[in-house]
């Protein structure tokens, strides 16, 4: 009976929630990935792509005022100064990925602070009662503005 009973109950996945999650997850990466693109890389990742596209551009530029001759000699300067520029930058972002990083979250909250800042202060601003106020010795026309 115990092999009966064992023969006919189904095989249970322990991992089946696990890899139905993933799954979703993977089917929704890939939805979002086709309407939006490529997700931002980390910090060190941007900065190597701006490295790429600088470089790109620099090696692409030619200077019209130049003949021929000399056009090919800046050529090859450009080309030398990219490497060299490209061998000093590589391991500094390979050794500190994670201060780009830092440094990207901490400018991301300077930004937010001072939008918070600016859009408090044009809240008083704006919501300033239009009464006229009675006459300070600050002079005609002045209006003390609190900064803090």
């Amino acid at each position: 009976m115990s092999d009966a009973t064992e023969q006919s109950a189904p095989q249970v996945d322990a991992d089946a929630w696990e890899q139905a999650c993933a799954e979703d997850l993977a089917a929704e990466k890939a939805r979002r990935r086709a309407e939006y693109g490529a997700p931002p890389g980390s910090a060190a990742d941007e900065l190597r792509k701006l490295v790429d596209a600088v470089t790109d551009k620099l090696s692409g530029m030619q200077a019209p005022f130049l003949g021929a001759v000399a056009q090919g000699t800046a050529e090859q300067v450009a080309k030398q100064v990219v490497r060299q520029a490209r061998s000093v930058v590589e391991p500094v972002i390979e050794r500190n990925a994670d201060v780009f990083d830092h440094l990207a979250a901490a400018g991301s909250e300077l930004l937010a602070a001072y939008r918070s800042a600016v859009e408090n202060q044009e809240r008083r601003w704006t919501q300033r009662s239009q009464e006229p106020k009675p006459p300070t010795d600050e002079g005609p026309g002045g209006e003390h503005i609190d900064l803090d």
